[in-house]
């Protein structure tokens, strides 16, 4: 079983991330499970969301404590929580930043994958300059740094969980 923990902030769509995730490993032929654990939110506010995939039916029902991948919607975060907290060792982080892998190396034994998925979601007019919706755009990257899902699947899962 993989187990995927996505760290963001309320608005920018982690929660919509796990749930496309989910769907893409649905349509794969995958056991998946997607789940947030929010308190009472606000724009702005953590939020975290969880994705479980498995070959088999998951019987677990609890949140992830020990996650095999993160992904980090909002850097900033790095320094607010303990993002890391559980991740297995050589498990990989996938950070929305500008900065490079290794500016990250500080954050312990992890594969460290970025991507500015800021600039890709205001690029395509996806939220506002002030607020842009990067959940999509980390979830084409999460395709390439994990392996673990087709990029077609994503864009297919995308499709059908976003009007247009």
């Amino acid at each position: 079983m993989i187990e995927i923990r996505i760290h963001g902030r309320g608005g920018q769509g982690a929660v919509i991330a796990s749930k496309v995730l989910a769907s893409a490993l649905f349509n794969e032929g995958k056991w998946v499970q997607s789940f947030p654990a929010f308190g009472v939110e606000r724009r702005g506010a953590p939020v975290t969301a969880f994705t479980r995939v498995d070959d088999t039916p998951i019987l677990l029902r609890c949140q992830i404590y020990h996650p095999d991948h993160l992904m980090i919607l909002d850097p900033t975060l790095i320094e607010a929580v303990d993002v890391t907290a559980g991740l297995k060792e050589g498990g990989l982080i996938l950070i929305n930043t500008d900065r490079p892998p290794h500016s990250f190396v500080g954050l312990g034994p992890f594969r460290i994958a970025t991507v500015d998925a800021n600039s890709i979601a205001i690029k395509h007019k996806l939220g506002t300059l002030e607020q842009p919706i990067v959940n999509t755009a980390i979830l084409g990257a999460y395709a390439k740094a994990s392996g673990l899902v087709k990029l077609e699947s994503v864009i297919a899962a995308v499709r059908e969980s976003v009007p247009l």
